[in-house]
């Protein structure tokens, strides 16, 4: 069996012809272009036609996702029109092929967990440290997702600091602001500091304020995961996004935090698939039942 597993981006939109052994056949993509349920379903119909072997369709995508219904609730201005799209019903009916729609971070995560640096895992959590903080929770084999307005698993808006710095969601204090990429930046920012996200870990061996920011960077997110801990009880954590790019020299602060926060020892790990866990995590949406 062939499927079609797409990543939805605010950037581009990246389709991969996929088969049950995740060997990749087709993998091509094209700018982001509005309206987006438009822009979707011509391209998908124009790949149905020549490739009419494609049996199902599995998408990921920004926003919150009711899973079930395949619905996207809300969407950010990065996909401007798309809240509020039936995604899988209307894409259903043009094509006849079953689809399937989630969050971005879940397909991800899922990604990590079946094929990744999670495959020998029971329940894993991935954590996307990117311009955001994206979560993902697979607990024996099911994708903790959805819910009534598509916010299950939204780890970057739990609050990690009541009354702490605003977020774009609405709220104060989210994880987001403090584990994330953009945090970072405005960490440094804050500090005074001449340094970008990037390069603020290649010197904080000889900068005490640079290493301090760092300290507070990973305590936040060894409180991230213990909290994550006491509620799922994970075995693996798995990091991607670009700030997981330069792990191999903060990872030893985390897991010094990690020390002091955990119940229990975890398996703490970077990404495997980073680019293409959207498209195969979508994919593996639709190979599996």
């Amino acid at each position: 069996m062939k499927v079609l597993g797409i990543d939805i981006g605010g950037t581009k939109i990246r389709f991969g012809i996929v088969d049950e052994s995740y060997t990749v056949h087709l993998d091509t993509k094209v700018p982001t272009s509005f309206p987006l349920y438009d822009t979707l379903e011509k391209e998908v119909l124009t790949l149905l036609e020549k490739h009419p072997e494609i049996e199902r369709i599995g998408i990921g995508t920004h926003g919150f996702v009711d899973s079930k219904r395949g619905r996207v609730v809300y969407a950010t201005d990065l996909l401007p029109g798309w809240s509020n799209t039936e995604v899988k019903a209307q894409l259903e009916l043009s094509t006849n092929r079953r689809v399937e729609v989630d969050n971005d971070a879940n397909v991800a995560a899922l990604a990590e967990a079946k094929l990744g640096a999670a495959r020998s895992s029971e329940r894993t959590v991935c954590l996307t440290l990117g311009t955001g903080l994206g979560g993902g929770i697979i607990l024996d084999d099911y994708v903790v997702s959805g819910g009534p307005n598509g916010g299950a698993a939204e780890i970057g808006h739990t609050i990690l600091y009541p009354h702490g710095h605003p977020c774009p969601c609405g709220h104060n204090g989210c994880a987001e602001q403090y584990v994330s990429g953009t945090a970072l930046k405005r960490r440094i920012d804050e500090a005074g500091l001449p340094y970008t996200p990037v390069t603020l870990f290649e010197h904080m061996k000889d900068d005490p304020k640079a290493e301090t920011l760092v300290q507070a960077f990973t305590s936040d997110l060894a409180v991230v995961i213990s909290s994550l801990q006491a509620i799922f009880d994970m075995d693996t954590v798995v990091i991607g996004g670009g700030v997981s790019e330069s792990a191999d020299r903060w990872f030893d602060y985390l897991h010094a935090e990690l020390e002091q926060h955990l119940l229990n020892p975890i398996h703490v790990t970077t990404a495997q698939y980073e680019n293409d866990a959207g498209m195969l995590g979508a994919a593996s949406l639709v190979l599996d039942g």
